[in-house]
């Protein structure tokens, strides 16, 4: 059981690097002005609940299988995305809205966002990976 929760925490890590690297490079895209701001965000929108979701499911399932180093170092992320989703205001496209992007310097906190959570995905990815290695030899 212990290694099926590692295998799916990886596979769902390496979908989450590359969504990671797809806001970046949207992201810097918009920066450089290859795209303008309405397709970069509906873009990038669509992908704000999968993340969310997927984030979510590998924090509840590391809770369930009583992993709690790995469960504590994902719920703050995990947390952050459910609060960001929440929090849009109403008359906003999304997380990610066209008129806000370039107000406030929300682009460079939102490429500074994306930048941290790659760093963070990859540092998963190799403990989940070391993880599922213990598992497969323990069992």
């Amino acid at each position: 059981m212990e290694a099926v929760v590692f295998v799916f925490s990886l596979l769902d890590c390496c979908a989450l690097i590359f969504l990671s690297v797809y806001f970046i490079i949207t992201l810097s895209d918009l920066e450089c002005d290859y795209i303008n701001a309405r397709s970069c965000c509906s873009k990038l929108n669509k992908w704000v609940i999968p993340e969310l979701i997927g984030h979510t499911i590998v924090t509840v399932l590391l809770l369930i299988s009583l992993h709690w180093f790995i469960f504590l170092l994902n719920l703050p992320v995990a947390t952050w995305n459910i609060y960001r989703y929440i929090m849009v205001p109403s008359g906003n496209m999304g997380v990610f809205d066209p008129t806000e992007i370039h107000n406030r310097g929300q682009l460079k906190s939102h490429m500074k966002e994306a930048m941290i959570k790659l760093g963070f995905h990859l540092l998963c990815f190799f403990m989940y990976l070391y993880s599922m290695i213990l598992a497969l030899i323990n069992d």
